[in-house]
């Protein structure tokens, strides 16, 4: 009578480890596609990335492409432009030009005043937001306006001496 009443405590340890098991596993199964609904789909992946080809924009050009809904300005900087977004002197949040660029003939900056969210539109030695008075020089930077901060830069990298890469792929 005692191996009778063992083995039927074991059988019911065994199913109740079973159930378990298996409800676990349900549980598990059922959270996939929840969690899978969560991820981005693919026609936001797709603008999460932008290649842009740089041939064709001559010195003092700008190009502006979206990106992830948003304008990007990409800037061919004469040698002159070069050398003036070297100064700090005037801007309201001061960023040294090289911690701006990765090339100092390119600016990529996403072309969105950080005012109001205006677009601000290049014009001489700049870029200016018409909406409130925002200035901003050759690299980006605020010099004028109540715009509290720089153009923001987004993320890039050069994958060949004429294309650029802006998004986080890399």
């Amino acid at each position: 009578m005692e191996n009778e009443a063992l083995s039927s405590n074991d059988r019911r340890d065994f199913l109740v480890k079973l159930t378990s098991v298996v409800g676990g596993a349900g549980v598990a199964a059922a959270c996939v596609p929840f969690v899978a609904s969560m991820n981005p789909s693919s026609d936001v992946l797709a603008k999460g990335v932008t290649e842009v080809d740089l041939t064709g924009i001559p010195p003092g050009g700008l190009r502006t492409v979206a990106w992830q809904g948003k304008p990007v300005f990409i800037l061919r900087r004469t040698p002159d432009e070069v050398k003036a977004s070297e100064a700090t002197d005037g801007t309201i949040d001061p960023e040294a030009d090289s911690k701006r660029v990765k090339n100092p003939e390119w600016l990529v900056v996403i072309g969105v005043c950080t005012h109001m969210g205006c677009v601000p539109n290049k014009e001489g030695e700049g870029f200016v937001c018409h909406c409130h008075g925002s200035q901003y020089d050759d690299s980006g930077r605020v010099v004028r306006g109540p715009a509290p901060k720089n153009l923001e830069v987004p993320p890039y990298h050069f994958i060949a001496e004429n294309k650029i890469l802006i998004g986080k792929a890399a």
